[in-house]
């Protein structure tokens, strides 16, 4: 992916799953990921809305993952929050080249194969297996 949106999401989702159950605030999340917890915030509350998390308002409140961390496959949290084709953008060749009038035919193809390839790879680890990786 060209931004950091994956990685956004897998860091949070990660401080979550390690908190094991404890509420987190957005400053606290903020500052392991090195961001302005308003960014944090709104990545949050996107997470939210696809289900990955829940929280609770108010004094002792916070974030937490609103399932188990061995029920979410990376691959889901990649297909979540995926904003941008895996290998960039297409050009608008010259019609009348042999190259130019094919390319984009065969980069669909080349970057469906790709993407498939990394969501069967996502698809084998979940939350949980990654996150073991930080104990």
């Amino acid at each position: 992916m060209s931004n950091a949106k994956f990685a956004t999401a897998l860091h949070i989702l990660s401080l979550l799953a390690y908190s094991k159950g404890e509420r987190l605030s957005s400053e606290y999340i903020a500052g392991s990921i090195n961001l302005n917890p308003a960014l944090v915030r709104k990545e949050i509350s996107k997470l939210k809305k696809l289900g990955f998390i829940a929280s609770k308002e108010g004094n002792g409140g916070g974030s937490y993952l609103a399932r188990p961390a061995e029920r979410i496959l990376l691959s889901e949290i990649y297909e979540a929050v995926k904003s941008v084709q895996l290998l960039g953008r297409y050009n608008k060749p010259n019609p009348a080249c042999t190259v130019g009038r094919q390319i984009n035919r065969h980069l669909d193809q080349l970057y469906l194969n790709t993407e498939q390839s990394l969501l069967a790879a996502l698809a084998q680890q979940n939350l949980q297996d990654f996150t073991n990786k930080f104990e």
